[in-house]
């Protein structure tokens, strides 16, 4: 089995450099797609969030959902990034990249990922609000927990 590249770090990344070192010297990758979440400013509400996480624990998890994934969909790379602290709007949250030999696979792989990070794994979000208070802690969404149900 592929052995999946899993960070947690506050450090910004790059789409591009995570690409190239996923893809390097892998002839029989066909496909990649690559999944970046962003802090979305909420209509102007939203100054930034803070994003704080289990460590080691957050870490297992999402190398426990890359396997799943890898073994499924018959992947040949996946890296999946997850940022803490605090993020501004149009900040990168969340990078996931899949490759396969195939499209669809690689489609499903990165939507399987991203659809049991939000879930899975222990990650916690934290509003701060443009009037400088700090908001409450974010709920699970109901749509976050529905979306596991096509994968069961």
């Amino acid at each position: 089995m592929v052995a999946p590249t899993i960070r947690v770090q506050r450090e910004d990344f790059d789409t591009a450099i995570e690409t190239e070192a996923l893809t390097a010297g892998c002839t029989d990758i066909g496909a990649v797609v690559a999944f970046t979440g962003l802090c979305r400013s909420e209509g102007n509400r939203l100054a930034a969030l803070e994003l704080e996480h289990y460590p080691g624990m957050a870490e297992a998890e999402m190398r426990r959902i890359a396997g799943l994934a890898i073994e499924k969909f018959d992947l040949l790379g996946l890296t999946a990034i997850h940022r803490h602290g605090r993020i501004e709007p149009g900040g990168q949250i969340v990078l996931v990249i899949a490759a396969a030999s195939h499209r669809q696979a690689a489609f499903d792989g990165a939507n399987f990922v991203m659809d049991f990070l939000k879930t899975a794994a222990p990650f916690w979000k934290k509003e701060h609000s443009t009037d400088g208070k700090a908001g409450d802690w974010v709920a699970a969404r109901d749509a976050d927990d529905a979306a596991l149900t096509k994968w069961q």
